[in-house]
């Protein structure tokens, strides 16, 4: 399947711009996603794909540069640098959603570095190009670190997406830029997709003179950019929210909270979830789902805690009947595997690298782990149980706020 070639371009009349004015990151209007097959119905349908968390640390600079070398990537790598290796696992299933939606946490730099790790992130826009490879249309960037190097950051950030191909939504290079809601043409379908941060890291905070660079979290900005996005023309609105407590599985009372007064009071029909690095439920209030954090998609933290390398893949069917939207919610594990720290040689001593044992991780990869249970090729029983462990912890997890109740299951069968 692959995105449509032509953005066709919605005006935004008066209203939509006076509701929208003081909020910020709403992107270009009317761009065309993906074009492929939807859900059978009643009436118009689309599926909408929807990744875990985007961070780009120097272990990940460094893989992408090792993939870049290598006789597989090097045709698609830019300046040595390519994450298609890393990624690839999942192209299947983004690429078959009519909407992907992914989340960017770092700042994007040049092609040629200088690159920067934590706390103040400056990653490859390498990564923005493989995204739209493995078939994203869209990235929210109302992120924690999308201040980390101010308004020369944001610009950076959204001239690789531009670059890239990629619709992005949440941050802001002009108050013109901010005053535009993104609203994506799926199958004739107009969907708007939000983005806002509750936080963002270190002493980064909006300028005073700027409060449109990245939507920061407030309900009655949330209902604001609905309305706008409405007035637009958005038949379906989508949020992503950048919220929770890191490497904390359960959504906090103010997650539950804002999830409520969002579902009940607003009109929007999707909310996904990003910041705590580690999976969270995923919860039906009303007619409205909320996946409160889907973990992280790709990411290597410097303490890998296991659930941190943990992630899923949201899938929503959205079905047109009688002239209103159904949402089934579905999902597919993801796990970032990394390889072992320990060197295979001894280098104090001299000696030569030893080979490493058969099965042995020797990259980071983002395994799609219902897929490679599937097919099993080559997988070491510790991989095994590694994959099965993952599955059956971010299953677990995303269904214990009743979510089974509602009809939420896996995408795809994860063999025993």
């Amino acid at each position: 399947m692959t995105n449509a070639d032509q953005a066709t371009t919605v005006r935004t009349g008066a209203l939509a711009l006076l509701l929208c004015a003081s909020l910020s990151g709403c992107g270009m209007v009317g761009t065309q996603a993906h074009a492929g097959p939807g859900t059978p119905g009643d009436g118009r349908s689309f599926s909408l794909a929807a990744g875990g968390e985007v961070q780009v640390q120097s272990e990940l600079v460094a893989q992408a540069r090792k993939d870049g070398k290598s006789a597989g990537s090097a045709k698609g790598a830019v300046r040595g640098i390519s994450f298609d290796a890393m990624m690839n696992s999942i192209k299947p299933v983004i690429s078959k959603a009519d909407l992907a939606i992914c989340h960017i946490e770092p700042v994007l730099g040049k092609p040629g570095g200088p690159f920067k790790g934590h706390p103040d992130f400056v990653a490859p826009p390498q990564i923005a190009t493989t995204l739209k490879r493995i078939g994203y249309d869209s990235c929210s960037t109302a992120a924690s670190h999308a201040l980390d190097h101010g308004p020369g950051g944001i610009r950076s950030t959204l001239g690789a997406l531009d670059a890239a191909g990629l619709e992005h939504t949440g941050s802001a290079r002009s108050p013109k830029e901010a005053a535009q809601p993104l609203i994506l043409d799926v199958k004739g379908v107009k969907v708007a997709h939000l983005a806002f941060t509750n936080t963002f890291t270190g002493r980064a905070k909006l300028p005073a003179d700027k409060p449109w660079l990245v939507n920061q979290t407030s309900f009655g900005r949330i209902a604001a950019a609905e309305k706008a996005a409405r007035a637009a023309g958005a038949e379906v609105v989508v949020l992503s929210m950048n919220w929770g407590t890191e490497f904390e599985p359960d959504p906090n009372a103010a997650q539950r909270r804002l999830a409520r007064k969002i579902a009940e009071k607003t009109g929007i029909d999707l909310v996904i979830g990003h910041h705590a690095h580690v999976v969270q439920p995923m919860e039906k209030i009303g007619d409205t789902w909320i996946a409160y954090g889907l973990g992280n998609q790709l990411s290597r933290h410097d303490a890998p805690t296991g659930l941190s390398e943990e992630g899923a893949i949201g899938w929503f069917d959205f079905t047109e009947q009688g002239g209103s939207w159904t949402v089934r919610a579905r999902y597919a594990p993801t796990l970032v595997e990394i390889p072992a720290d320990a060197e295979q040689s001894d280098t104090d001593s001299g000696s030569l690298p030893q080979p490493a044992a058969p099965g042995t991780v020797r990259d980071v990869r983002v395994v799609n782990v219902a897929d490679a249970l599937a097919t099993g090729t080559g997988l070491t029983a510790e991989q095994r149980a590694r994959y099965r462990l993952a599955a059956e912890r971010t299953a677990g997890t995303l269904l214990n706020r009743g979510g089974g109740d509602e009809g939420l299951r896996p995408l795809e069968v994860v063999p025993d």
